[in-house]
């Protein structure tokens, strides 16, 4: 039994927002999965398929944002899933738009949806798929960038990436979570040292996707 849960915040005023692709991925994956109708239940909207006879449940917290450990924490218990049994779909300002990363575990990189997830849950230890949204604009402040829609050049990276993470998360169900990173993280590529830090090195010179 596993949860895929995609963070967003509920109502069509955040429908098409930066802070409501886990939400997209969700309805993506209830669509390639022909999931039934979504109920509620948990504070989220619910639905459920078998995957390679694994029961799953695709889940999108209510609770907004902030609050999402409040929706997955007692559902965790109440089915008495292990936290490694969770992963959950976010927002990233930190990898560029369109831009894709699976993690086994790790800290909320200052992620408010994930921060409430790990004080509800007690654990990191759940697995991460992140979709980049860049960083705000000069000027911007970080609410009004993660909730406003994505720009015209930035829309067609995001579905691109949406479609990509379809296969990849399926892949998290049946191979678990290690065998999909290797798969389908994007592969670095070597950079040169006069180009400034090991981080933007790594940001610019990583593609969105593996090559090949």
């Amino acid at each position: 039994m596993k949860i895929i849960a995609g963070l967003g915040n509920p109502g069509a005023d955040y429908a098409h927002t930066k802070h409501n692709v886990g939400f997209m991925l969700a309805d993506a994956l209830a669509d390639r999965w022909n999931a039934p109708a979504w109920k509620e239940d948990f504070f989220s909207s619910v639905t459920e398929v078998r995957i390679g006879g694994e029961k799953v449940f695709l889940v999108k917290p209510l609770t907004y944002m902030n609050n999402s450990g409040e929706a997955l924490g007692p559902m965790l218990s109440y089915y008495k899933m292990d936290v490694d049994d969770l992963t959950v779909v976010h927002d990233d300002m930190d990898i560029p738009a369109g831009t894709v990363r699976i993690r086994r575990k790790g800290s909320s990189g200052g992620h408010n949806g994930i921060k409430s997830i790990i004080a509800h849950v007690g654990s990191e230890d759940f697995a991460r798929v992140r979709i980049g949204i860049g960083r705000p604009p000069a000027g911007w402040t970080v609410i009004n960038h993660v909730l406003a829609p994505f720009s015209a050049e930035d829309a067609p990276k995001i579905r691109e990436a949406i479609d990509y993470l379809l296969p990849a998360v399926e892949c998290i169900v049946t191979n678990g979570v290690d065998f999909a990173m290797n798969h389908y993280n994007p592969h670095k590529k070597k950079a040169k040292k006069q180009e400034g830090s090991h981080e933007a090195q790594e940001e610019n010179n990583t593609p969105a996707y593996p090559e090949g």
